[in-house]
């Protein structure tokens, strides 16, 4: 019998980013465990990653490429082999770039984080075609504009340090189900004596463990912030010298947030005004009289508002009035992607568009629901190649996505695992490996080490790298460069610049042994300044914002659907869809261990609430509002605070009783800042399933007299 152990590193969408040691007897990978000795990981994992051998064998785990037989969406398909499927490919790929390659787009996001299997050979074969450029959007660009017009880029608090803070804001983050090991740090921190606080409009696991817990109303996370630099000015609860010497706009900030007195702030909140003062005077007495470490942690739920970056902006500017940056367990973090040396133009190669720097037209990804339709974009979107996704699932405004990827004249490749709702689409399924069969290496970006992932056991079936497979469509296509020709490994070392000091000391030859190493950086990397923006002190005021046409200052922008619109005569309640514990966005949902302890699709929602609708626990209801409808089972809890329903998401719809989920309600809509999606902002009406709708209120449509622009 021969068994090893094999390095690797977690690939999904979590600030976590764990280090893996995989087992593997007889070339057979038997379990995946958290590296001991990794000072993030400490031997952990979450019950998702952990059951990792439980999804790379799963028996409906595709092995061979696949063409589709049956209508769209059917999914039905035969079998062919690698050439047949990349002929067809090449064919139709190369028939549509001679007319004009902007017609075809990619689509991807974070299927896996890794710089290998994700923007790298592909990023380089799209460049070199020609196609649109895909803005990808739709999980954290919003916050990521507001921490670049104050910091400079995503920059915070070393969480090997976070168990040292005295005050912990958890502000609309929930880490007991998105980022397990900075919660076991926050338990520390409480051991030691730490206050937590959490600010989230569901009291959500985590926010029953904590101190206190405010329940505010969803989009109204900059109110709030504005809400304590009203008090903490007003009471000069400020540390002078750091604001004197590390930032920019004070004055203007001043005058900003003299407009956000407590009781505007609890109005606009749905809190008591009680709770802003104890809130802002904790926070900067902690800081300012008792000079001991305060942070805020700054979950991507903030953000998916309307004013979600400008939201962002306001949390972001709270350490630097209070000095908290002068402490290493101090500060705030919404990602700590800036600090890790990317080479992104050597990795992706845009200098291979054609006309390069002229830059192919771009499509957000947030609205490929309009951008599908045969009139939404121009040219007209004719050929889809979609990887490390599953936009018919994840995509806001689900029945629109739905209906553009049911286009029989839309050629559509999907690179995956499983037959997700996204692939019963495809005219042509690929196979690819998982992260136990392929090399990578990533960054996180909720701590500062560099991780290498080497492949543990030898491909599935047929299944192939994200990277191979488009190295072949390179081949197919005629492509010629070398850097088509770069293996694997090449690009690993190709990922960040190690020249950098921040990461001299390592390179792929040693990472790829070792497993990981840490980032070269101060402990408390603001103590003295240093901010990247271009004055090197945190903005509050943004000359770049004012220059392109937005708020320099932080601000208040309402929900696009809130409850002062019309709209919410028709729809009064306001829905969020956070992460299922057991999920990660649209993966793991088909591991059936983990859906049997998820349980069903679920809408939670006040006893209050239900009772004015004659709802009942465990009832099946339908939710609904002007774009869609789905049916869930009701479960009543106080958790969710008077006003908001809330759907653990987000469940693969053919894995749903009805074959929807919480996305046929949100909206394409976008953030003030980032032009990111608005997941929470969204209103919907709630009923029992076995009622018909009352006259006017249509769950399929929205009343007549509702304007486009109010919707």
């Amino acid at each position: 019998m021969s068994t090893r152990t094999v390095r690797a590193a977690c690939p999904h969408d979590c600030p976590d980013t764990c280090a893996l040691l995989v087992t593997v007897e007889n070339g057979r990978a038997i379990r995946v465990a958290g590296d001991p000795a990794h000072p993030a990981t400490r031997g952990v994992l979450c019950t998702k990653v952990a059951r990792y051998t439980e999804r790379t064998y799963h028996p409906e785990r595709l092995l061979y490429p696949l063409q589709r037989i049956g209508r769209k969406g059917e999914g039905r398909f035969r079998r062919i082999s690698w050439d047949e499927a990349l002929e067809i490919i090449g064919s139709r790929l190369k028939e549509i770039a001679g007319r004009d390659p902007q017609r075809i787009l990619p689509y991807s996001y974070a299927g896996t984080m890794g710089y290998v299997q994700g923007e790298s050979m592909a990023a380089r074969f799209f460049h070199r075609l020609g196609a649109s450029l895909l803005e990808r959007t739709i999980c954290a660009a919003a916050g990521t504009a507001g921490i670049k017009a104050t910091y400079g880029g995503g920059l915070g608090f070393d969480v090997d340090f976070a168990d040292e803070a005295k005050l912990i804001l958890l502000w609309g983050c929930n880490p007991i189900t998105s980022s397990l090991h900075y919660w076991t740090r926050v338990q520390e921190a409480k051991r030691r004596g730490a206050r937590v606080i959490a600010i989230d409009p569901y009291r959500s696991l985590t926010a029953e463990k904590c101190h206190q817990h405010i329940a505010l109303l969803p989009g109204s996370d900059s109110a709030l912030a504005l809400g304590m630099i009203h008090i903490l000015i007003r009471e000069r609860l400020l540390d002078h010298d750091y604001v004197a010497a590390h930032t920019l706009g004070f004055d203007a900030l001043r005058a900003r947030a003299l407009e956000y007195p407590p009781e505007r702030v609890a109005q606009l909140c749905g809190i008591d005004q009680q709770q802003v003062l104890e809130l802002a005077l904790t926070y900067g007495r902690m800081a300012v009289q008792d000079r001991v470490p305060v942070a805020i942690r700054i979950g991507y739920g903030v953000q998916r508002g309307h004013g979600g970056g400008q939201a962002v902006r306001a949390l972001a500017c709270l350490p630097s009035l209070v000095g908290a940056w002068r402490h290493r367990a101090g500060g705030a973090l919404h990602s700590s992607s800036a600090f890790f040396p990317l080479n992104s133009a050597g990795l992706q190669r845009p200098d291979l568009i054609p006309g390069w720097p002229k830059m192919p037209r771009t499509v957000n990804m947030s609205g490929i629901g309009d951008a599908l339709q045969p009139s939404g974009a121009d040219p007209a979107i004719e050929a889809l190649v979609v990887y490390n996704a599953n936009p018919v699932a994840v995509a806001p405004d689900s029945a629109r996505v739905a209906a553009g990827f049911a286009r029989e004249d839309l050629f559509t490749v999907v690179l995956e695992h499983f037959q997700t709702d996204t692939a019963d689409y495809a005219d042509i399924l690929l196979p690819a490996t998982t992260q136990l069969e392929h090399f990578d290496i990533h960054k996180s970006y909720g701590h500062t080490y560099v991780l290498a992932n080497n492949p543990a056991i030898a491909p599935l079936g047929e299944a192939k790298p994200n990277s191979e497979i488009f190295r072949l469509m390179a081949r197919q296509l005629g492509f010629v460069e070398a850097c088509f020709d770069d293996s694997d490994e090449m690009l690993a070392a190709q990922a960040f610049n190690f020249a950098d000091e921040r990461t001299r000391h390592m390179n792929w030859e040693t990472l790829k042994q070792n497993g990981w190493a840490k980032l070269n950086l101060p402990e408390a990397p603001f103590a003295r300044g240093g901010f990247t923006t271009p004055s090197g002190k945190c903005e509050f005021y943004s000359a770049q914002l004012a220059a392109s046409g937005h708020d320099p200052l932080p601000g208040y922008v309402a929900p696009h659907e809130s409850a002062q619109s019309p709209l919410a005569r028709t729809f009064p309640l306001a829905m969020i869809s956070p992460p299922a514990r057991h999920f990660l966005n649209s993966s793991f949902v088909n591991v059936d261990s983990l859906r049997a302890i998820e349980g069903e699709p679920a809408v939670h929602l006040h006893p209050l609430d239900a009772a004015e609708r004659g709802v009942a626990d465990g009832q099946t209801v339908q939710v609904w509002n002007q774009r869609g409808s789905l049916n869930l089972k009701a479960h009543l809890t106080e958790r969710a605070r008077k006003g908001v329903v809330v759907i653990p998401s987000i469940w693969w719809k053919k894995l749903s009783a009805d074959g929807k989920n919480a996305n046929e309600l949100t909206s394409q809509a976008l953030t003030d800042l980032g032009n990111a999606p608005t997941f929470y902002d969204c209103l919907v009406q709630v009923r029992a399933a076995d009622l018909k709708p009352q006259a006017g209120k249509n769950p399929e449509r929205a009343s007549a007299d509702l304007s486009t622009k109010e919707t």
